[in-house]
């Protein structure tokens, strides 16, 4: 492999989507890691033109080319699950890195045998979970392993999003709960892995979870589109620390309020909120109440939780810690998050939730 990682992405577009929003300004502030070297796009003419845009000097339309390429040492798969097709597997296969997009499979089990893919070939492979990564959020999560509330008694969670129900044709998975890109992958995975970053993950839960919003319409067509997938998802139980915890994420509705994510402890309650309700790229405000009644005090970030990207927007700055993390990793082999390792646990609590919604019994997570 070259001093630099040579990055090869896949779902790269000249104009539009996530790759071009966040993974191109992420990888262009680390250009002492890595080198954009190849895209892959749905025609030759668009791998052409985005190839362009990301300063690659390979174009390719068919991503297993790319991932074939002896100059490609990592592969972004920067396409989601519905469209993915096999490609993580093929690049595993091809001996090659793999950083792929959330959800990485549909089920925990899916998420398994490519985790074990992974780890057989001797590749690193990380998951887009980068929430985790939000400096606010690293800061709670150490306050809080540090004892700042003293023993965790309880925690909680609530999100609330704003959905409009008026959507684009390309949004239509997002309403079958068969797709595996619905609210309760997308937004439950995102929301409980940060949360579980924090305060732990569940050892026992149960859930509830329901449609509310029964159809929304196709901007092209005006017609109705008829919805199976959940927007409403409650969960409660116990945490791995034996706290109790609950979860409320819901979506629909003219405004939501973002997240609360609420530390109550022995000695004081941390308590953490948006300022806005964007599930990637919210920023948070962070207070401290203490036990002894004095006004809780709104905690200012420390310096050494500052981001490299000081100026960049939040998805921008969680996905550059990431690949940071990736690259450490693949250059010393020490563990990182988040893995795909990190996506199995996901996926297990996720499995977890719709079974237990499922049966209306509690269920245990090993």
């Amino acid at each position: 492999m070259a001093d630099r990682i040579r990055v090869g992405v896949v779902g790269a577009h000249a104009e539009r989507g996530w790759g071009r929003a966040i993974h191109l300004p992420a990888l262009a502030a680390s250009e002492d890691d890595y080198e954009i070297v190849a895209v892959a796009g749905t025609s030759q003419r668009s791998a052409d033109a985005a190839a362009g845009v990301w300063g690659a000097r390979h174009a390719f339309a068919d991503a297993r080319t790319l991932m074939e390429h002896p100059e490609v040492d990592l592969v972004t798969v920067a396409v989601q699950l519905p469209q993915r097709d096999g490609l993580v597997e093929a690049a595993i296969a091809a001996g090659k890195h793999v950083y792929s997009e959330w959800p990485l499979a549909l089920d925990a089990g899916a998420a398994e045998r490519l985790r074990a893919g992974a780890e057989a070939a001797g590749v690193r492979a990380a998951v887009g979970l980068q929430s985790r990564h939000h400096p606010m959020v690293r800061y709670l999560r150490d306050l809080v392993a540090e004892g700042a509330v003293g023993e965790v008694l309880s925690s909680s969670l609530s999100y609330s999003i704003a959905s409009p129900e008026v959507w684009s044709q390309r949004y239509a998975a997002l309403f079958d709960a068969t797709k595996g890109v619905n609210h309760v992958a997308v937004v439950g995975g995102h929301s409980l892995d940060m949360y579980g970053s924090i305060v732990g993950g569940f050892a026992e839960l149960s859930a509830t979870l329901t449609t509310r919003i029964g159809t929304v319409t196709l901007q092209e067509t005006g017609e109705p589109l008829t919805v199976t997938s959940p927007d409403q998802i409650v969960v409660s139980g116990l945490l791995e620390s034996g706290a109790a915890s609950s979860v409320h994420l819901m979506t629909g509705g003219p405004r939501g309020d973002g997240f609360r994510i609420e530390v109550h402890g022995r000695a004081g309650r941390l308590v953490l909120h948006s300022t806005d309700d964007s599930l990637v790229g919210p920023e948070f405000v962070l207070t401290l109440a203490k036990a002894n009644g004095a006004p809780a005090e709104t905690l200012a970030l420390p310096p050494r939780y500052l981001p490299a990207l000081a100026d960049a927007p939040a998805p921008v700055r969680n996905v550059h810690r990431v690949y940071a993390d990736l690259a450490r990793a693949v250059r010393t082999g020490e563990p990182f998050d988040p893995s795909f390792a990190t996506a199995v646990r996901t996926h297990r609590l996720l499995d977890a939730i719709k079974d237990s919604a499922a049966t209306g019994e509690r269920r245990r997570l090993g």
